[in-house]
């Protein structure tokens, strides 16, 4: 004969309970993956930003099939360096790279003014240092990025940082005319073999 009274519920199962240790480890994975996803927040943010590339003239509609004018939409811009931009997608990356440069780049590296260090506080106006300020903040983005490594930021700083601020603050780099003392503030970009041609 089989039991039908009705069964009591026993004690339910333990709470599941982690060590200190367990739960460090555990927060310090959480916290490196939101900022995984926040910079890829910001790198699916700038691409989305860009334009649709323009298709040379005679591409359009010469008979090419449809499934190749998709792949070509699919790679992606073709680069993320900012003097192949232009418009709204310059201004966009041009107004992110000053954020960068006066929160982060000038307060730790920006160094005092001479005539042997010369900046510029206008340097968004300088084709080159825009240029090298640019590839030094995408070399950051890869470099500070945990996939990078324990060594990304000293990488950064040998292979980078110091070959940049060398060009940029030459006495004969893009600020040469600008400002050497703090206290007398000047601007102005200097022609280029191309414009001297001209």
């Amino acid at each position: 004969m089989s039991d039908t009274s009705p069964t009591t519920p026993g004690p339910g199962p333990e709470p599941f309970r982690l060590s200190d240790g367990d739960l460090d480890d555990l927060a310090s994975t959480l916290a490196k993956t939101m900022a995984e996803v926040k910079q890829h927040g910001v790198i699916l943010d700038r691409l989305g930003s860009e334009p649709d590339p323009v298709p040379a003239a005679g591409q359009q509609g010469d008979g090419a099939p449809e499934a190749e004018a998709a792949d070509a939409k699919t790679d992606g811009p073709a680069s993320v360096f900012i003097l192949a931009l232009g418009g709204e997608a310059y201004a966009a990356e041009l107004a992110a790279l000053a954020d960068w440069v006066n929160y982060l780049f000038l307060p730790v590296y920006g160094r005092e003014i001479s005539t042997m260090r010369p900046w510029c506080a206008q340097w968004h106006e300088h084709p080159e240092a825009v240029a090298r300020l640019h590839a030094l903040w995408l070399a950051w983005q890869q470099f500070t990025d945990t996939e990078a490594g324990l060594s990304g930021p000293s990488t950064w700083h040998r292979d980078h940082l110091d070959q940049t601020l060398a060009h940029l603050r030459a006495p004969d780099g893009p600020f040469a005319a600008c400002t050497t003392s703090a206290n007398r503030p000047n601007h102005r970009v200097l022609a280029t073999p191309a414009e001297v041609a001209a």
